[in-house]
């Protein structure tokens, strides 16, 4: 049996919100570099997204850069900027 099959789909929210959080200190864990977590966290947030159309639910928003995320080191948010683009670019139809 598998998870969808044992949700009630008919008690899920319209819409999810998710704070994407700790994949910098989920790479350091692991002895790599903070991007790596970051470039790991493109495959989770695919695998949410797929999800969340799989069950229907309607809304997904995805905070994926706070204001405090600013602070980090420049070339940290260089990376993560460039890997918000272009993995917008490259999943736009399949998020679509």
């Amino acid at each position: 049996m598998s998870y969808k099959d044992k949700i009630d789909l008919l008690k899920l929210p319209q819409h999810i919100a998710i704070i994407m959080d700790g994949n910098g200190r989920w790479a350091k864990d692991k002895g790599k570099l903070r991007i790596f977590g970051h470039h790991s966290g493109v495959l989770s947030v695919r695998d949410v997204v797929e999800g969340a159309v799989d069950v229907g639910i309607k809304y997904l928003t995805l905070y994926t850069f706070s204001s405090e995320n600013w602070n980090r080191p420049k070339l940290e948010v260089m990376d993560i900027m460039e890997l918000m683009v272009n993995t917008r670019h490259k999943e736009i139809k399949n998020f679509m």
